[in-house]
């Protein structure tokens, strides 16, 4: 038997925590395994509450998994079974039975990456997938498919001629030490590398009110004593000018209330050059 590694010792634990219809999502069922969508599918059955909603998760599971329904025979279950498939029966209604066969979707080419399982596959994986699908380069995939794929990993890339790019404390070496998996590929005299590493899931705060009357603005008024507005309020020592009519403005009287000082520092247009400009 394989020793299990940390990073499927990981996935194991992980799934263990989403198996059940009621936070099964098109991401989370890329964790789980075709015995697993049996026995959630059963539970299903004698839960009231998700009863009722049964159709809407088997279409959650087919965004993962093959499924085919069978006619309950022996010889059928057999055919289905050498192909890689789990059989199983399933109640879909109170009175709506029916044989299901299933199997995981395989990820093989570059077009079966989604944002959904991009981030339950191994670095080892898509290098795989990437080895398979194509020969000329990063560049020559669509964009969206990089997106897609650097939703989930760090990619960074590099063309050297071939003696050169395991040259000692280069880029290759100090990048295979950080943990990326690599793929080259043969462009002549050079090889272009393709680093990748899984990226860290982040967690993104959002703002949380607790209770809605937080906006009664009624109650804000009774409870909360705001500061004085004097935003508008003239300070001591300003001057009262009277403000002169349109026509009274001219040349000779016309100035600006502040004087601004060029930056020499900076390295862009002085403020007269934009004002003639415009």
């Amino acid at each position: 038997m394989a020793k299990e590694t940390k990073e499927t010792k990981e996935k194991k634990e992980k799934a263990e925590k989403v198996l059940g219809l009621k936070n099964l999502t098109k991401s989370t069922v890329w964790d789980v395994q075709e015995n697993d969508i049996f026995r959630m599918m059963e539970a299903g059955e004698k839960d009231a509450e998700l009863k009722d909603n049964l159709r809407h998760f088997a279409d959650i599971i087919r965004s993962a998994f093959m499924i085919e329904e069978i006619k309950d025979d022996k010889m059928i279950r057999e055919k289905y079974t050498k192909q890689g498939y789990k059989v199983g029966n399933i109640k879909l209604g109170d009175e709506l039975k029916v044989t299901w066969a299933i199997k995981k979707r395989p990820i093989t080419r570059v077009t079966d990456l989604t944002y959904e399982n991009i981030r339950h596959i191994s670095a080892e994986k898509l290098i795989e997938v990437l080895d398979r699908n194509f020969g000329g380069g990063w560049d020559s995939l669509s964009q969206s498919i990089q997106d897609i794929i650097e939703s989930g990993f760090d990619i960074s890339t590099t063309t050297l001629p071939q003696d050169r790019l395991h040259k000692k404390g280069g880029m290759y070496e100090k990048k295979v030490a950080d943990g990326y998996a690599v793929l080259e590929i043969a462009k002549g005299t050079w090889v272009e590398a393709i680093f990748a590493k899984i990226k860290p899931e982040t967690y993104k705060p959002r703002m949380k009110f607790d209770d809605a009357k937080d906006f009664d603005d009624e109650d804000d008024d009774e409870d909360v004593d705001l500061p004085e507005d004097n935003y508008n309020s003239p300070d001591e020592d300003d001057v009262e000018i009277d403000e002169p009519n349109d026509d009274d403005i001219n040349e000779d009287n016309y100035r600006t209330t502040f004087s601004i000082e060029a930056d020499p520092d900076e390295d862009a247009e002085s403020l007269s050059d934009f004002i003639a400009d415009e």
